[in-house]
């Protein structure tokens, strides 16, 4: 599979995702600079973390005029895969990509640790290859706090399209283990054809044995799998 990994001015986790995708994964990888109109026959295009703009509006609301935006939206519509990271998530609720929002954390703080994530969905490529179980991936996020309207909540429930949510480490879902107040313990989420994924935690942070962490890996892999 070809990946496209976009830069946008004040990506920090660009080269982090490209290092993943080839690297460890054995990926071809185009780097796509924001300005670009040419996805460049990409299969995957994946909008890595950061602070796009220096979220200097609100999250990602800058990002999604940048031409390479209008490709990607064509691209998804037509069935093409696209992921969000972080950055990358809020950049796709903006753009209508992914419906809801993510709000400031209610500590109204930046938060940066460990967190665990549980697999929700049973259709979803993300999650089709991953265990029943908790898996250890870190947040680094003052905006994750993931919030819809009632009616979109019950769209996203009733379509299957929460593919992750905020645990504890042996799996229990609750308050006690979210780290932003997301509505529901929503940690990730696709659109409802099931081809756009989004999530705050950082997979791509946790796949390399050098961290002594390869959860993140288990997710790519997953994708690679059932894409």
């Amino acid at each position: 599979m070809k990946f496209g990994v976009v830069t946008f001015p004040g990506s920090n986790c660009d080269e982090d995702m490209v290092y993943v995708l080839s690297d460890m994964l054995g990926q071809k990888v185009e780097k796509l600079w924001h300005k670009d109109t040419d996805l460049k026959n990409v299969d995957f295009v994946v909008l890595p973390g950061g602070f796009s703009y220096g979220d200097y509006l609100r999250s990602g609301a800058i990002a999604k005029f940048s031409p390479i935006m209008t490709e990607i939206i064509a691209h998804a519509n037509k069935g093409g895969y696209v992921m969000g990271i972080c950055n990358g998530f809020q950049i796709l609720t903006e753009s209508g990509l992914l419906p809801g929002a993510l709000l400031h954390n209610n500590t109204q703080k930046f938060i940066c640790k460990n967190v665990h994530l549980k697999p929700i969905s049973q259709s979803s490529a993300i999650t089709q290859g991953l265990e029943d179980k908790a898996y250890k991936i870190p947040i680094a996020h003052g905006e994750g706090r993931f919030y819809a309207p009632a009616d979109t909540m019950k769209r996203i429930e009733d379509n299957d399209q929460i593919i992750f949510k905020y645990a504890s480490e042996s799996g229990v879902i609750s308050d006690e283990f979210n780290p932003n107040g997301s509505l529901n313990n929503i940690a990730g989420i696709s659109n409802s054809a099931k081809n756009v994924f989004g999530m705050m935690p950082h997979p791509e942070r946790a796949a390399d044995g050098v961290l002594s962490n390869l959860d993140g890996k288990a997710i790519f892999e997953s994708l690679l799998k059932y894409c």
